[in-house]
């Protein structure tokens, strides 16, 4: 009995000694599960020194150019065409009669009309006879003027009908797509065509909100393209939005005259050159050290080895840099590389330095 009760109490032992080590390995598995804190850790970043750069002020934006005007060839009423007076490529004057809409409804119409008002005419001028000898009441001669003033108005309303069955140009252009053909029924609304007018030309360009005031309506630009190298285009601007968009960048339209020597097609990829070119200093960042947007301009700015968020206040795009107005001060460092990991108060270390281009 008593071997047995020893034989027992060994068991137990084993058992406790066996708990105690399954507990102790995994308090050291959990240990070393536990994340390093990012306190302790630096990482690596790099940096650009912030400081003054000698740049060339000049303003040259880039853009398509698009149809002083455009317009499409559109049908006023119903019917079937007769006729199709324009291809594409062919120059219309605007005003001109280019497509015509079967009249011969209409002709119908304003025939019954005329003999209606030429009744309505005799009638009138009987009933008023009538009435200057008291042989009629007014109310009589009233209504026969009545249907002689109806007759007269759908004569009008018939006429202008079939002058609006003469589909005309909207603008004076080169046709540049042709939808319909003779013998087809076209509705009001129903499109022919299309045409553009590229006797003039416009650029559309976004600048920068101070390089908006500037601007002037009426200023010069030059504008240049890669199709005729050397060749330059006056143009003049000819619109300043009183609006920027979410990005501070305020719409700029441009116009110029096409010229017969170096002809110019919409579309065709442009230079604007505003005239200005001056060198000055500026306090520049890249713009790979924002944190957000040019909206909510951020910095980290490195302090005492950690990195500290600065807003700052930003100006003009410099190439592949941006203008600092406010926020920062020259020889101050910001993080340029390895933003993902980093938020405020970590812990970094420089690894390199990049410079503002």
């Amino acid at each position: 009995m008593q071997k047995r009760i020893i034989l027992i109490g060994v068991i137990v032992l084993i058992l406790a000694a066996i708990g105690f080590k399954l507990a102790g390995n995994k308090k050291v598995i959990e240990e070393k599960k536990k994340p390093v804190l990012e306190a302790n850790v630096a990482i690596p970043v790099n940096v650009t020194e912030v400081s003054f750069q000698e740049v060339n002020d000049k303003l040259v934006k880039s853009g398509n150019l698009i149809p002083y005007r455009e317009a499409d060839i559109m049908a006023i009423t119903s019917g079937k065409l007769i006729s199709v007076a324009f291809n594409l490529g062919s120059h219309i004057a605007e005003g001109s009669v280019v497509a015509r809409v079967d009249n011969r409804g209409l002709q119908l119409n304003l025939e019954a009309a005329q003999l209606a008002k030429a009744k309505a005419d005799k009638d009138l001028k009987r009933f008023t006879a009538l009435l200057e000898g008291e042989a009629t009441t007014e109310v009589t001669q009233q209504d026969a003027k009545l249907q002689f003033d109806n007759s007269v108005n759908q004569i009008e309303l018939i006429q202008k009908q079939m002058a609006d069955n003469n589909i005309k140009a909207p603008v004076s252009g080169q046709v540049v797509s042709k939808l319909k053909e003779p013998g087809e029924y076209v509705g009001p609304g129903t499109v022919l065509g299309h045409v553009v007018d590229v006797s003039r030309l416009k650029v559309n360009v976004m600048v920068s909100e101070q390089d908006a005031y500037t601007l002037k309506v009426g200023q010069q630009v030059t504008v240049s393209t890669d199709i005729y190298p050397g060749v330059a285009f006056t143009g003049k601007v000819s619109f300043i939005s009183a609006q920027a968009d979410g990005a501070h960048n305020y719409p700029i339209e441009i116009e110029l005259v096409n010229r017969k020597d170096h002809p110019l097609k919409a579309g065709t990829f442009v230079y604007a050159d505003f005239a200005r070119n001056s060198q000055q200093k500026l306090l520049l960042v890249p713009r790979t050290a924002l944190i957000e947007s040019l909206k909510n301009p951020m910095v980290y700015v490195v302090q005492d080895n950690k990195a500290v968020v600065r807003k700052i206040t930003v100006g003009r795009d410099i190439g592949n840099n941006i203008e600092v107005l406010d926020g920062l001060n020259e020889g101050e460092q910001v993080i340029v590389s390895g933003l993902v990991n980093i938020k405020e108060g970590s812990l970094v270390k420089a690894i390199g330095t990049a410079a503002a281009q």
